[in-house]
């Protein structure tokens, strides 16, 4: 099994590929300097897999890559930032409190 992330900027969002097959994706707008994500979303066939997970961590990694600052608007995106203090710099300091990181 291969799994890729790619960027669609034209969609607005990054994928992640399993087999060639979208499994799940992050949704994004620009905002300012930063970008917003907004929603992530895993098909039904791969819940459960650690597939969300594997999304995010790839599509932080990208964007500190880019040295592009991230607005985790989507509650799973937050969680995963709670759960990765080591990912939270990414967020602007003067950001992080309103989206429940410290």
């Amino acid at each position: 099994m291969s799994e890729t992330v790619r960027d669609d900027p034209a969609a607005g969002r990054f994928e992640l590929l399993v087999d060639g097959t979208v499994a799940g994706f992050v949704t994004y707008r620009p905002e300012g300097d930063a970008l917003a994500l907004v929603h992530t979303e895993v098909d039904d066939a791969y819940e459960g897999q650690g597939i969300g997970s594997r999304l995010v961590g790839s599509v932080l990694d990208q964007l500190a890559d880019r040295e592009v600052a991230v607005l985790p608007y989507c509650p799973f995106i937050q969680d995963y930032l709670r759960k990765h203090p080591d990912r939270q710099d990414l967020v602007p300091e003067p950001d992080r409190a309103r989206f429940g990181l410290t």
